[in-house]
């Protein structure tokens, strides 16, 4: 089933994000947060796909896993930098065979690691190409797409960010979800655009909460978010006073607060990135969802 088609009108929901362990002693615990989280009933759940597709097999066992083991509705991530088409069709083709009727369609990064060379492709340049192949060859897979309220890093310009989003949509991007921010202004402002421009499509709001300061600091460094300046000096702040748990503490009140804000606001739902923590999940999203 298509996830734009549970969205209900005037329903708000839960979505949560996670990232394939590398280390596969750690699977049973990231299974043990997985079933917690489940409890939040989210409408859906996606998965992260690495850098050049480098965890392409532990996200395809993940999607896998929360269909058949836990009744969760999967999103898998899907990135084309770097990809072939048979390498796309491989992976479309596995996810039919699970059962997993929705992907992510993203460009993707390339590698940190400048000793990974990956072979270059004319037919996958851009998110949109990835989205024109899916729906041409799997017409029955639906396709999210990501947006950016503070434009992707490499964009020339703001409004040619949003224009290469509407491609995405216009080529069959069935909804989108956005990076990450820490202020709701953005968020605001860039559906405010996006609606000026003539895209319909629901906006899902992604929200990150700050667990860590060092973590958060280099997941901004690699998106192109801000950290408002109040916030940040208050994140180190209390790191100087109190250490990781007060920053933590800290890092859930503000994520709290967006969501609240956002729901308020009329946001169709919330998509957040867990990081795969599931007890500050719960208690940042206790009475709420």
């Amino acid at each position: 089933m298509h996830i734009v088609e549970r969205m209900v009108p005037g329903k708000q929901f839960l979505s949560l994000e996670f990232f394939p362990p590398k280390n596969p002693s750690d699977w049973p615990a990231f299974f043990r947060t997985v079933n917690k989280l489940r409890d939040l009933q989210p409408l859906f759940v996606s998965v992260t796909y690495g850098a050049g597709g480098s965890t392409r097999d532990n996200t395809m066992e993940i999607v896998t896993r929360m269909k058949r083991e836990f009744s969760l509705e999967p999103m898998a991530h899907l990135t084309c930098v770097g990809a072939t088409e048979e390498s796309i069709v491989s992976f479309l083709d596995d996810l039919v065979a699970a059962g997993v009727d929705n992907v992510l369609a993203l460009r993707g990064d390339r590698p940190q690691d400048p000793a990974v060379v990956l072979p270059e492709s004319i037919d996958f340049i851009f998110a949109s190409d990835l989205v024109t192949f899916i729906k041409k060859r799997f017409p029955t897979m639906g396709v999210a797409v990501a947006g950016y309220p503070e434009s992707h890093p490499e964009a020339v310009n703001p409004e040619m960010d949003l224009q290469a989003l509407k491609r995405k949509v216009d080529q069959g991007g069935d909804f989108i979800v956005t990076q990450l921010f820490f202020d709701n202004n953005y968020y605001w402002e860039f559906v405010r655009r996006a609606r000026e421009l003539g895209i319909e499509k629901p906006i899902i709001p992604g929200v990150m909460p700050i667990f860590s300061l060092k973590v958060i600091q280099k997941v901004v460094s690699l998106c192109g978010a801000t950290v408002p300046p109040q916030l940040l000096r208050e994140l180190e702040e209390a790191e100087a006073q109190g250490g990781a748990e007060a920053v933590q503490a800290l890092g859930i009140r503000h994520a709290r607060s967006q969501i609240l804000d956002l729901l308020k606001g009329g946001a169709p739902g919330v998509h957040l990135y867990t990081l795969n923590k599931d007890d500050a999940c719960l208690e940042l999203l206790e009475g709420i969802f």
